[in-house]
């Protein structure tokens, strides 16, 4: 199940030390720990903290993400605070601090696959990262150079408070070895969108879908995707072998 939220009119702000930072761990910020500390206690500091420290993030989920209102409403905070007192919430906030009190791995293997991604196309920019709790629904947002991480949408295709909401295939796609593909694949999908997406046939799409996801298999060093898309990226590179990643992603 590929999910995400492109939401190309937010401002989000990108220190450029971190795009020349490129050799070193990407670090990911995480909002998702202010999110438990206010969601389960109610901790007026925390609230603090996510307006100030995570003001575009916080803007994000609000608006764009839960579409529980405008930041500025004057019960915006309460509402929000209502929103995950939700049963199935307040477990989903546990076991994300649970499952990933450690995410150095995560943090690693993104920062090798942007190395790569750099290296393949050097124009493109280095994202900036963060993780957050969601509502079950969208896994990946990105916007401009921005990648947020929905934590609550990977936590084991074998996490029991899933079973009412997702089939068996979608939960498949729900463990944390789908972070890192997920967030190349939907960035790539942001720096090179179909021209003209409405206009085109659902196959063209689909080949598309499948050059991008051909391309981030490239990229993450390993066949993650394997659709019959990616088969047909495979065999077209497989008869062209001089054809780059950058000249497959540009394709249509």
């Amino acid at each position: 199940m590929l999910v995400a939220i492109f939401c190309t009119s937010c401002q989000f702000k990108l220190d450029k030390a971190e795009d020349d930072k490129a050799d070193e761990t990407l670090a990911i910020e995480r909002f998702d720990r202010l999110q438990c500390r206010y969601f389960t206690t109610g901790d007026y500091a925390a609230l603090q903290q996510m307006n100030t420290q995570y003001p575009t993030e916080t803007r994000t989920l609000i608006e764009n993400f839960l579409q529980l209102g405008e930041v500025n409403d004057p019960d915006i905070n309460s509402r929000l605070l209502s929103f995950y007192q939700d049963s199935v919430l307040q477990q989903v906030l546990s076991e994300v601090q649970l499952q990933y009190a450690d995410m150095s791995d995560v943090s690693q293997s993104l920062s090798n696959a942007f190395q790569k991604m750099r290296r393949l196309m050097p124009n493109v920019p280095t994202p900036h990262v963060y993780t957050q709790i969601g509502a079950l629904s969208q896994s990946i947002i990105v916007s401009d150079t921005v990648i947020g991480i929905s934590l609550d949408k990977y936590l084991g295709e074998d996490y029991q408070p899933y079973a009412p909401f997702f089939d068996e295939e979608e939960r498949q796609t729900m463990t944390r070895a789908n972070i890192v593909p997920d967030c190349v694949l939907f960035y790539l999908l942001s720096v090179f969108p179909l021209k003209d997406f409405e206009n085109r046939t659902y196959e063209e799409r689909e080949d598309h879908l499948g050059r991008v996801m051909w391309a981030t298999n490239q990229i993450v060093g390993k066949t993650h995707f394997k659709t019959p898309e990616v088969k047909k990226a495979a065999e077209y590179v497989r008869q062209h072998p001089h054809t780059s990643v950058l000249k497959m992603l540009a394709i249509g």
